[in-house]
């Protein structure tokens, strides 16, 4: 079975390609963009379409590479060897199954969610390519080597934080995932709220791009930003005339759902001021 788009993720004919090349090549799939454009539900919607089960490892600032193929318990069996506990003499019982393990070792084929490890140190991808590699790896502490019985479908997100290293980027099929045209955004959006009117719709989406295209702004909003907005329109049920508070207003209405740091805010408040020809 190949990955398209389901009736819960529109995904565009160039990402559908390259889900589909990287099972086909058996290469981890890096998946590129800014954050809320559907990188992680990308891998929830692979893993749906191909009937998998899926593994989700969330990377966070102080994740090392080693925490997803095991974690040795040191303290715990100090603690019991103080206590004479039995259960010292077998090293295995303080030694917990990282996320990688858990994929090799699955009984048949799952996809594996290795998600923003651009947060983690720049070593970290360094760290992983030889288990990417050969899928297989040694538990040091018992000799054993551990290796994947089934070859699983990695996809790896990173929002672009920081570079990636040359070597780990060769092993992998890249794309990125641009942000939506309109008509893309529309087709999104229906998915969440199949019953919209298209005259709301279009309005606030000329709106939406409007203020995302705005010179100057620090956080461009996001897929998921305007999903949210959305929500509170309908919610609202504001008419398409009620999104923007009066005639000239540069904001629309809910805005607290698009512009999240004070410095954009502030940016529009200028922009309002100019509007009104610099008038207090």
């Amino acid at each position: 079975m190949k990955f398209a788009s389901t009736t819960d993720y529109v995904a565009t004919d160039e990402l559908a390609v390259a889900v589909n090349a990287a099972v086909m090549l058996e290469r981890p799939l890096l998946v590129k963009g800014e954050p809320g454009t559907g990188k992680t539900e990308l891998a929830r919607q692979v893993a749906a379409a191909l009937s998998l089960p899926l593994i989700e490892w969330h990377v966070k600032s102080t994740t090392k590479a080693r925490e997803g193929l095991y974690e040795y318990d040191a303290v715990s069996r100090l603690r019991d060897s103080q206590l004479g506990d039995a259960r010292v003499h077998d090293v295995r019982n303080y030694i917990r199954k990282g996320r990688l393990w858990q994929a090799f070792q699955a009984e048949g084929r799952v996809v594996l969610l290795i998600d923003e490890i651009d947060k983690a140190d720049i070593e970290f991808p360094n760290d992983l390519l030889q288990e990417l590699d050969r899928m297989e790896f040694t538990v040091e502490e018992t000799g054993e080597v551990v290796r994947a019985r089934h070859r699983p479908v990695v996809i790896i997100t990173s929002n672009n934080e920081k570079e990636l290293p040359d070597a780990f980027l060769r092993r992998c099929f890249f794309h990125y995932i641009r942000f939506p045209d309109i008509d893309t955004l529309k087709a999104i959006v229906r998915v969440h709220f199949p019953d919209i009117k298209d005259r709301l719709l279009t309005a606030a989406l000329v709106q939406f791009f409007e203020l995302r295209e705005t010179p100057g702004l620090k956080k461009k909003p996001s897929t998921s930003e305007v999903l949210d907005w959305l929500r509170l329109i309908l919610a609202e049920d504001l008419a398409p005339e009620d999104l923007r508070a009066e005639p000239g207003a540069v904001l629309p209405k809910l805005h607290g759902a698009l512009l999240k740091t004070e410095a954009d805010l502030h940016l529009f408040e200028r922009l309002a001021f100019l509007n009104r020809g610099g008038r207090g």
